[in-house]
């Protein structure tokens, strides 16, 4: 990182990016006094535990203790490293990335998208030329059962296994640009796709914004996209469709499954209307694309644990969807099998009939909600109707919504779906534990907790002028580590004072700290903190001067130690 991005740039990133419409984009969110909780997307579970709070712009999950910034829940969620989690952020942000300096770019002008498109066709035909004379590859595409003119209709290539296979070939800064080569610094770079089958991704205009590639081998990360780009924005995107378009601009429905070779598996059995979302949940972007020419789509997912997790993700952007005269089906795979797989061993014909008795939305959904509850007993049934609301009132006005809500009431057996004092009952439970455990805080945890989570209260310990030599309590090396980085850094807020810790061995603690809920309203924070530092220091002397009277009894005391001694009495 240091040298090609800049910290400045980092920091100002994340106070430009609001975390909560981030992860919302990519994880439902359902807000709750102050937090937006969800269902955990890190771990299985039945009750949401994951919440994210905006004032901190920091997220945590009670259960499985993932946590962190903007930056660490793209690194988490997508599988992506530090610098890639930088600039898909910086993608959702609308901004580019400075390099050499901390000035922005301005947008790229229209003749400079025409030369990336240029090299992004160049390069493709580069990868195609490729594969035809790497034996490995066409052995590996011959394996998977993939015939010569599936191969062309998808425009398959192959990334030859070295680090600089294009670097001579074609201009230098427009395959940084493209994502197609990794900036290392200092004029260097190296081929970002190296021993991997290609799979250019067009757009429904056909041009390339970006490619797919897979190793031939069980090697990690099995597939890699391109990075976020001027042309490539893979939250809009999806695989296949121009394809699609070219076989049918009208189809009466499409499936939308997960990987590349699904959607290529799928054409070469005839099964034309697949597409795939590329390593992304299901977006409200995406699926706007997609009812532009079909009324009814139908998610495939792999009937693993991961693709039911990614069936349910799909359910909030497909809620705010879904006006009148538009389907969506979901079809779960037998265990063990994907679209790829299944297509092979059971047929078309088989296959087709899976996706045209696909299960409704509706019924996928009251099915999940209702999983674990014993609707028999009235407190599960209110259960089901707090969990359901918010999903159907994202719904457009419109039958369906009312349909939904009268099967609702049905199933619940409410008359009425306000479930607001339900709510509130249950929120006031929730404050009361927090009540709880926050009585149960040292003041040192309540002291470091606040320092983090307001870094401007380091104004308050410098007026105070204390003198630190001498002073134990538990904690004070961490609360005089991120006393000085704040004062070193000056961080805007706790998202951007927890990115400086990344990697160091305070990290665990700094970020299990950054999201400790104390239960302070804004206009009281000054003072609890004054309150509990000031506690905190009286113990901490009160400590030292125990330890230094019953020394003095026994072995005595150097020079130093009694004049701590002797400043300890007189302030006493």
């Amino acid at each position: 990182m240091s040298g090609r991005i800049p910290r400045q740039f980092i920091d100002e990133l994340l106070v430009r990016v609001d975390i909560v419409d981030l992860i919302d984009s990519h994880v439902p969110l359902k807000k709750t006094g102050t937090n937006f909780i969800a269902r955990c997307p890190f771990h299985t579970e039945k009750t949401p535990s994951f919440s994210v709070n905006r004032n901190k712009q920091f997220f945590h999950c009670f259960g499985c203790g993932a946590s962190g910034n903007a930056i660490g829940f793209l690194m988490d969620f997508s599988h992506l490293n530090f610098v890639e989690a930088v600039e898909s952020l910086a993608a959702f942000a609308g901004i580019d990335i400075p390099r050499e300096s901390f000035e922005y770019k301005t947008a790229p002008k229209k003749e400079d998208l025409n030369s990336l498109y240029v090299v992004m066709e160049q390069v493709a035909a580069f990868y195609a030329e490729q594969l035809g004379s790497d034996a490995k590859a066409v052995d590996y595409l011959r394996a998977r059962g993939l015939k010569s003119e599936v191969i062309q209709d998808f425009m398959l290539g192959y990334a030859p296994d070295k680090w600089s296979a294009l670097t001579g070939r074609f201009s230098q800064n427009l395959l940084v640009e493209a994502g197609l080569m990794v900036n290392k610094g200092e004029g260097n770079a190296y081929d970002r796709f190296r021993g991997r089958i290609i799979f250019p991704i067009r757009d429904k205009r056909a041009r390339i914004v970006g490619f797919g590639g897979r190793v031939l081998d069980n090697s990690l990360p099995k597939y890699l996209n391109s990075p976020e780009t001027s042309l490539f924005h893979k939250g809009k995107e999806v695989y296949g469709l121009y394809e699609l378009l070219e076989k049918n601009p009208k189809p009466e429905r499409i499936v939308v499954v997960e990987g590349y070779m699904d959607v290529i598996a799928l054409a070469q059995f005839g099964i034309h209307y697949a597409v795939a979302t590329l390593g992304t949940t299901v977006s409200q972007a995406h699926l706007d694309l997609l009812f532009r020419f079909s009324s009814e789509l139908v998610f495939c997912f792999d009937g693993d644990k991961a693709g039911r997790e990614a069936a349910w993700r799909a359910m909030e952007p497909a809620f705010s969807r879904l006006r009148d005269g538009r389907k969506i089906g979901i079809m779960l795979l037998p265990q063990n099998y994907d679209p790829d797989s299944l297509v092979r061993e059971e047929g078309i014909d088989k296959f087709g009939e899976r996706i045209q008795t696909a299960k409704t939305l509706s019924d996928y959904f009251f099915q999940h909600v209702s999983e674990t509850l014993n609707l028999s007993r009235m407190e599960e049934r209110v259960q089901l109707a707090i969990k359901a609301t918010p999903y159907l009132e994202k719904m457009p006005e419109g039958i369906f919504r009312e349909e939904m809500r009268a099967r609702l009431k049905e199933m619940s057996g409410l008359t009425r779906l306000d479930v607001s004092k339900n709510k509130a009952t249950l929120k006031t439970l929730q404050d009361k534990k927090l009540r709880q455990e926050k009585s149960r805080l040292s003041s040192a945890r309540v002291a470091i907790a606040l320092l983090l989570q307001n870094p401007g209260l380091s104004e308050i310990v410098e007026q105070k002028e204390i003198d630190w030599r001498g002073l134990e309590f538990s904690g004070i090396d961490l609360f005089k580590n991120i006393l000085q980085v704040i004062l070193d850094n000056r961080p805007p807020n706790v998202a951007v004072l927890v990115e400086i810790y990344r990697g160091t061995d305070e990290e665990k603690s700094v970020k299990a700290l950054a999201f400790l809920e104390l239960m302070v309203p804004d206009d009281k924070v000054d003072a609890v903190f004054c309150d509990a530092l000031d506690r905190l220091l009286a113990q901490a002397k009160s400590t030292s001067l125990d330890r230094l009277l019953a020394k003095d009894k026994t072995s005595g005391l150097d020079q130093q130690e009694k004049e701590l001694l002797r400043k300890l009495l007189a302030n006493k």
